[in-house]
């Protein structure tokens, strides 16, 4: 089976510190990749590079067999790739329903869309709403309030309902459960598997050792701005995985 989306021999460095030597990624159709690392290890900056928020020194991606080069956020999105970052990239004095269609607004049907580009707000609030509720968003009470005035954990919710609305090939999902509470959390969980169930791969970074082996097919270990190896959940306990990512144990101890 190809790779979805592969990697190879990425670089980035800023000065003297290099954030990623010379890594390699696979992420297989259908699957949940987990990303995991020590705070450091250069795991964000090996999904920015990946989906466009970087540009990498060196090396190359492809998508679905293509050899991409996505040199902004938006170029990734155009091709299927969604992200949620760790910062969620919203802005935080446009509405949530704003937030959710920035950069791919629907238009009014007819003249009123085509001519003088109007936008067909009742159809986005509708669409925004019912992604929130998907998600189990309930304390939303206004889809056009500024998402500056949302909790931190309801800003985490919207940035992950709107990955999930139009990842179409690949969702990237970094810390997506950090600043939720447990019944947020639950329901970022439930979505993460019904996205699966759909076909499409999605990249978890996570620092919950928890959610990652309950989500997991499989977990790349990230050290020192490179992969170490890829292991399989069912197969290693937490502990080894806590050992591989801080370098108190070598991927030649893994038991066979």
């Amino acid at each position: 089976m190809e790779p979805v989306l592969k990697a190879r021999n990425l670089v980035k460095r800023y000065g003297r510190v290099t954030a990623i030597d010379n890594c390699d990624f696979d992420l297989y159709p259908g699957e949940i990749l987990a990303v995991i690392g020590d705070n450091g290890a250069g795991k964000s900056s090996l999904i920015r590079a990946i989906s466009g928020a970087t540009i990498p020194d060196a090396g190359e991606v492809w998508l679905e067999g293509q050899k991409v080069a996505f040199h902004s956020p938006n170029a990734a999105r155009s091709a299927g790739v969604e992200t949620v970052y760790q910062q969620l990239a919203m802005s935080p004095a446009l509405s949530i329903t704003d937030n959710m269609f920035m950069g791919r607004e629907i238009r009014r049907p007819g003249i009123l869309g085509k001519w003088f580009r109007m936008l067909d707000r009742p159809a986005m609030q509708k669409f925004a709403r019912e992604k929130l509720s998907e998600l189990g968003l309930m304390t939303i009470q206004n889809i056009n309030q500024a998402v500056e005035t949302l909790s931190g954990g309801q800003r985490q919710g919207v940035a992950v309902a709107r990955a999930a609305a139009f990842g179409s090939k690949v969702i990237i999902l970094d810390e997506p459960t950090a600043a939720l509470g447990v019944k947020e959390s639950r329901k970022v969980l439930e979505l993460i598997l019904d996205v699966k169930s759909r076909g499409i791969p999605i990249i978890l970074i996570s620092h919950n050792m928890p959610h990652v082996f309950e989500l997991a097919d499989r977990i790349h270990i990230h050290r020192l701005g490179k992969r170490i190896c890829v292991v399989d959940p069912s197969q290693i306990s937490m502990s080894d995985a806590v050992a591989l990512m801080t370098g108190a144990m070598k991927p030649d101890d893994i038991p066979a």
